[in-house]
């Protein structure tokens, strides 16, 4: 294998690494958010709140919400994509050993820019979630400040 190739084969394994890592930062993700809108609707509906920590804590939700939405857009498959297995579905045997053997630049390519897309939603549910909590944070404040 020349030195090409095998810059080309670790480009490769590397990029289906971080799309493996961007899935796994995204589950716990998702799991980190269902907990906090779970605790925020349990402590919400629990308490008399005043209309500024309504205000603020909704928006805090909403934000939550996004930020869900965001992650569950990361990892719904694609599966119309012209790279990795939804090509090699369309394809017979011998169009995937040739697909398989020829151009592995464009694999990567194309997970390359499946991974940006994922790191992109990644990283706006992370700023949607750290808003978030930074409003529902806020809410609890007017909510200690108003029954004082």
């Amino acid at each position: 294998m020349s030195a090409a190739e095998k810059n080309l084969t670790a480009a490769h394994a590397e990029v289906k690494a971080e799309i493996a890592r961007t899935d796994a930062k995204t589950a716990l993700l998702l799991a980190f958010v269902g907990a906090v809108l779970a605790g925020a609707w349990t402590v919400a509906r629990d308490l008399p709140l005043n209309l500024p920590a309504l205000v603020v804590g909704g928006l805090g939700l909403a934000l939550l919400v996004g930020a869900a939405g965001l992650l569950l857009r990361s990892v719904r498959p694609n599966l119309s994509g012209r790279h990795g297995f939804p090509l090699w579905a369309t394809l017979s045997a011998e169009e995937i050993n040739a697909v398989v053997g020829g151009d592995l630049a464009a694999d990567i390519s194309g997970l390359s820019r499946l991974a940006v897309r994922k790191f992109t939603c990644l990283r706006r549910a992370v700023d949607l979630t750290q808003a978030g909590g930074v409003l529902l944070i806020l809410a609890a404040l007017l909510t200690l400040g108003g029954a004082a």
